[in-house]
C-alpha cells in the first residue's frame, strides 16, 4: 500500500518567496508551473494511482488536475492539508515570516493567525495520515513544508541522542515526490509526533505558554490506522 506525497507545481508566490496560507486568495499556477505538470503527466500516470487527495487550496487542485489529464477521476479534498495560516505576515516576503518566527519561536501564533508552525505540522500529518484507509496506490499533492518535514525525518536517525526538530527545514522543490509505503508512514509519523509532544511539554515547562489560553494547546495522537486531535487541558 503506497502513498505518493507531491508538493504542487510553481506560482507566483512560490518563486518570488511570497506567503500564503489563506485558501481564499486567487493563486493559480504559474507559467511555468503548468508547463512541468503536463510534462511530468506520464510519470504519476504510470502510478496509476486509485485516489488523488489535494489540500483545499487552488494550486493543489490544478497541479493535481494537470497531472491527471484527461480522466474524470474525482479528487478528494483534505483540508488539514493546507499551508500554514501566516496573519499579518500573509502575502509578504517569507523573510518577514521567518525573522518573527525565530524571535518569537515555532509555537507561537502569528499575529491573526490560527495556528502555530507546529500546529500547522500535527495538523499537516494528520491529514497524510487520512489517506491510508483510501484504496492504493494514492497520490497526495499538498504543500512544501510536509514534504520538507518527512524528507527531514528521513535523513535523520531516529536513535541520534538530543535529536531536535529545527525550525526550518530545507525547501522542497516544487513537484517534489516521495514515496512512502504504509508501514514507513506510520513510522515517519509516530517519530515525528514524539518530538514534538516532547518539544511541546518543554515549551510548556518553560513557561514560554504563559499567556496562552489552556484550551488552545492541542497534542495529535495516532492510533493505528485512524487519527484524532486530543484536546489536553488548558512555505507557498
Amino acid at each position: 500500500m503506497t502513498t505518493y506525497l507531491l508538493r504542487h507545481a510553481s506560482t507566483r508566490y512560490s518563486t518570488a518567496h511570497r506567503v500564503n496560507g489563506d485558501p481564499t486568495v486567487d493563486l493559480p499556477l504559474d507559467p511555468e508551473g503548468r508547463v512541468a505538470c503536463r510534462t511530468g503527466s506520464g510519470v504519476t500516470a504510470a502510478v496509476q494511482p486509485r485516489i488523488w487527495l489535494t489540500s483545499g487550496f487552488a494550486r493543489t487542485s490544478e497541479t493535481a488536475r494537470l497531472l491527471m489529464g484527461e480522466t474524470d477521476q474525482p479528487i478528494r479534498v483534505e483540508p488539514a492539508l493546507g499551508e500554514v495560516d501566516y496573519g499579518q505576515f500573509e502575502g509578504g516576503p517569507f523573510t518577514e515570516y521567518a525573522r518573527w518566527l525565530v524571535a518569537a519561536g515555532p509555537w507561537e501564533r502569528p499575529p491573526g493567525a490560527g495556528e502555530s508552525q507546529r500546529g500547522a505540522i500535527l495538523r499537516m500529518l494528520v491529514g497524510l495520515r487520512s489517506a491510508v484507509p483510501m484504496p492504493s496506490p494514492r497520490v497526495v499533492v499538498a504543500h512544501g513544508l510536509l514534504a520538507s518535514v518527512l524528507r527531514w525525518q528521513r535523513q535523520t536517525s531516529r536513535a541520534s541522542p538530543g535529536r531536535t526538530m529545527p525550525i526550518f527545514f530545507d525547501e522542497v522543490p516544487c513537484l517534489y515526490v516521495i514515496r512512502i509505503e504504509d508501514s514507513e508512514l506510520e513510522d515517519l509519523t509516530v517519530a515525528l509526533l514524539e518530538l514534538l509532544e516532547a518539544e511541546e511539554m518543554e515549551t510548556v515547562a518553560s513557561g514560554a505558554w504563559s499567556s496562552r489560553p489552556e484550551d488552545e494547546r492541542v497534542l495529535a495522537t495516532f492510533d493505528g490506522p485512524s487519527v484524532q486531535l486530543e484536546e489536553k487541558n488548558s512555505h507557498a
